[in-house]
């Protein structure tokens, strides 16, 4: 066949002259292992494998629980840490000019400013070239952005203090306090919310808040803090009648027991 002959040029295409279109096969068959239908074959299949991607992260986290901290108190100090995907932004807070009064600078202008320069670099630069040096505006920005996003966060893993962040906020879990929670006092213990808030259900304590269970007064000098307050907590919080107030300050100084009579 001579060059040319039994074909018509069409732009830059170029197409049999007598206009006949392949073969198109009717169905998959004729591809076997090749291709498939996407539905419902190819979705099927990919339903199938995220639940099993599911169900395997579901026993996962019943395995292995999220660590958990202390109760969060006030009166410690706490050096928080992000994970590690924000370290750079955290890191970022850390500075004079991001943080105090200019906190708004660094939780929102700088960082929205750089985010938007990596989502307009597509239209800054449309050069069709795909070497990255001759496409310097799109390269400048991801190179820049990706040292920036490096140096923070090994700045912040380098000025960690590890070993404190180590020891704070340990959680010791006690294990169920032994109190007889079918004696009168109890019940008048788990009557009153601010006993609980405070305290907790177990009486152990909590943040700024001390066990009942290891208490050492007597009867009348727990009913002289209850109704006088100290140290932190207030007074005036039991709601009770006296006969109630003497019942629940027998069971406190009695470790959770019901007194003998």
């Amino acid at each position: 066949m001579h060059r040319g002959k039994g074909m018509k040029f069409v732009g830059d295409s170029r197409v049999k002259a007598d206009g006949r279109k392949a073969n198109v096969p009717k169905d998959y068959s004729e591809y076997p292992g090749k291709t498939e239908a996407f539905w419902p074959n190819f979705l099927l299949r990919e339903w199938m494998v995220g639940a099993v991607f599911l169900m395997g992260f579901l026993c996962l986290t019943l395995a292995h629980p999220a660590p958990l901290e202390a109760i969060a108190d006030p009166l410690e100090a706490y050096i928080p840490l992000p994970d590690w995907y924000f370290l750079f932004l955290y890191q970022l807070l850390k500075y004079e000019f991001a943080s105090g009064d200019f906190n708004t600078l660094g939780t929102v202008v700088i960082p929205g400013v750089a985010f938007g320069a990596l989502l307009l670099a597509p239209w800054l630069d449309t050069s069709k070239e795909r070497r990255p040096h001759k496409r310097p505006i799109a390269t400048a920005l991801m190179l820049l952005g990706v040292a920036s996003v490096i140096f923070l966060t090994w700045e912040s893993v380098d000025q960690h203090d590890w070993e404190t962040a180590a020891e704070q906020g340990q959680l010791v879990i006690a294990e169920d306090a032994d109190i007889d929670v079918e004696a009168e006092g109890y019940e008048i213990y788990s009557n009153n919310d601010t006993c609980i808030q405070c305290h907790g259900d177990q009486m152990t304590g909590g943040a700024g808040a001390p066990s009942l269970l290891e208490t050492e007064r007597s009867t009348e000098e727990i009913i002289d803090v209850i109704q006088n307050g100290v140290g932190a907590m207030p007074a005036d919080q039991f709601e009770g009648s006296d006969e109630e107030l003497e019942i629940l300050a027998e069971f406190i100084a009695n470790h959770g027991q019901e007194p003998e009579e």
